[in-house]
């Protein structure tokens, strides 16, 4: 199975990823670039976007950049520090990059950016990958 294979068979059961209207760029072998624009409802009490949202969005990066080898991987553990604030109407761009690929578990990094470039979010995720091939 090909990245993009991987990446097309957990889209299509993947409402919550259609929900937040992610538009994924580039997906290779351990790699996933992501964008999504900020709605209103993705706002918090503070008018700045809901960490949650930030979380979420990073986790689907995750997702697409873990499953990208085509062995079902799912997130074991995963940390995010957020580092600014990002207001409605923005466009952020979410790149998940591989650190480790190991036979039962991978690290990947995966960082959150504005049209600025500046960095709005780092997300860290350790995944299972449980050795069973995506179906398609």
């Amino acid at each position: 199975m090909t990245p993009e294979q991987a990446k097309d068979a957990l889209m299509k059961n993947d409402g919550f990823s259609r929900w937040l209207d992610v538009e994924i760029e580039e997906v290779a072998l351990g790699y996933c670039k992501l964008h999504y624009t900020i709605r209103p409802e993705m706002l918090n009490g503070f008018g700045t976007v809901h960490g949650g949202v930030l979380f979420s969005a990073s986790d689907s990066a995750l997702a697409f950049a873990c499953n990208s080898h085509g062995t079902l991987s799912v997130a074991l553990e995963v940390s995010i520090s957020f580092t600014r604030p990002a207001f409605e109407g923005q466009v952020l761009t979410v790149e998940a990059k591989e650190v480790n690929l190991g036979k039962t578990t991978g690290l990947y990094d995966i960082k959150t950016y504005n049209a600025d470039g500046k960095l709005v979010c780092v997300f860290k995720g350790t995944v299972y990958r449980t050795g069973k091939d995506i179906e398609a």
